[in-house]
């Protein structure tokens, strides 16, 4: 189940198969309106002579005109797609790209473009006009022409919607809408049993317990992990598994991948046949998806911010408006239940998980701006109203700890590298206001990594 989920995922991202769906589509159209055309009357085609009135010559052309313009069009579509590709990849980030490719959009545009053409090569070998034999199918000629003015109409909307797609405001919204759902899949997180709401849970014991790496067999990133499959994989080996990578993180092949402790019921089987079970249940590929991993959009995001603060461009307004969106996934994500990292069945532990959370997501949402806005006082200034935002929908004492130690470390830069000590002063009354509602004093702001 899990290749074919990777599988669907992969195909939603590629700019082949929506666009092969609409010229099957296109193809079967061509043949109905044929069919339909040796049912109708021929009253009814003589009753409007100005509809369907055009000869074999004339309806030749006619198609031979649309399905090349088609063609045309289609390649300067993928063009336009190439360039903004291109544009958004050098200006912004180059892990946009595939939410470009796997916009529906561009996908339906081009698809549509190539399904006309498929459609007037169809309907162009129908068309007898020679050896005393006459065919003309006027109804599908006629809706060829429709179907030519249909793609006028999407050459110009796309046209507007490439021109609003590379906006940075768009993109962050898209990636963050992404991670919003991705976050709103794996929290709660339904697998097995847990005894527990926090997952600050100290660990459950393991008696003798004496853990055998795994290792892994391809080398790439953790794309998708089929977590009940672990599960049950441990259930039937009476083992506990534990999980040494993320989703999200880096692997290399011989490495280990899980660690496996006891399974009496394992009958004999080798490591080797344990590493080939991983391998069912992990997904690795040579990139990073947003599936599983809400931390990678939060780093497309944020990979966007540093490049708008990089001193070649010095973008505030990008910045800011990544910080606004980071501020909307880390909402979601304090308002969420933590899920503890023990799966239990039947009482018994199985599965120690790595998953996501929310001080991990603070840290990449925040810690590489910060180092990266010293000086910049309306990028920290939001950055702390981010933080504020943020605070409104903690309810953790471990979160609103997270919070109040970036808080600080923010003020920290402020006050080294804001060159004005008004500036200094406003930033300085923000800090000492949200950590006192955060219940810290500036002086007693918590300590942790930056």
């Amino acid at each position: 189940m899990i290749r074919l989920r990777q599988l669907w995922s992969e195909l939603r991202v590629s700019l082949w198969f929506v666009p092969s769906l609409i010229v099957l589509a296109a193809i079967g159209l061509a043949v109905l309106a044929v069919e339909v055309d040796t049912y109708v009357s021929d009253d009814l085609l003589r009753a409007y002579p100005r509809l369907f009135g055009a000869g074999a010559e004339g309806s030749r052309a006619m198609l031979s005109t649309i399905a090349g313009s088609m063609m045309t069009v289609a390649g300067v579509t993928f063009s336009i797609t190439i360039a903004a590709l291109a544009q958004a990849s050098a200006q912004y980030t180059p892990r946009i790209l595939r939410n470009f490719m796997g916009n529906r959009t561009n996908q339906v545009v081009l698809g549509v473009f190539v399904g006309i053409f498929a459609y007037c090569l169809v309907v162009l070998r129908t068309i007898r006009g020679s050896d005393g034999l006459v065919f003309v199918p006027s109804i599908a000629v006629l809706l060829g022409v429709l179907l030519a003015l249909l793609g006028v109409a999407f050459l110009v909307f796309f046209i507007h919607h490439v021109a609003s797609s590379i906006q940075a405001s768009n993109i962050a919204g898209a990636v963050s809408g992404e991670a919003i759902r991705t976050i709103e899949h794996l929290f709660p997180e339904a697998l097995g049993e847990h005894p527990g709401e926090d997952c600050d849970e100290p660990a459950p014991e393991i008696p003798d317990a004496r853990w055998r790496p795994v290792p892994a067999r391809h080398t790439g990133y953790i794309q998708r992990v089929d977590e009940a499959g672990l599960l049950r994989f441990a259930c039937a080996r009476r083992a506990v598994v534990r999980m040494e990578k993320a989703i999200g993180e880096f692997i290399i092949q011989g490495t280990p991948l899980v660690s496996v402790a006891g399974g009496e019921g394992a009958g004999g089987r080798s490591d080797e046949d344990t590493a080939r079970a991983m391998d069912e249940l992990y997904v690795i590929g040579g990139h990073r998806t947003a599936d599983q991993d809400p931390s990678f959009g939060v780093q497309q995001i944020v990979d966007v911010a540093l490049k708008a603060l990089s001193p070649g461009i010095n973008d505030t307004t990008t910045a800011v408006t990544c910080v606004d969106y980071l501020s909307a996934i880390l909402a979601r994500a304090a308002g969420r239940r933590p899920v503890s990292p023990y799966r239990f069945d039947g009482g018994e532990l199985r599965v120690i998980a790595q998953g996501v959370t929310f001080e991990a997501l603070l840290d990449v949402a925040f810690g590489a701006i910060r180092r990266n806005a010293a000086g910049n006082t309306t990028v920290l200034a939001r950055m702390l109203s981010a933080v504020e935002a943020v605070a409104g929908c903690a309810s953790r004492e471990r979160d609103r700890r997270a919070l109040a130690r970036h808080a600080a470390l923010i003020a920290e830069v402020a006050q080294r590298t804001i060159a004005a000590s008004h500036e200094r002063a406003l930033v300085g009354e923000q800090v000492t206001g949200l950590l006192r509602r955060l219940g810290w004093e500036a002086g007693d702001s918590p300590a942790g990594p930056g």
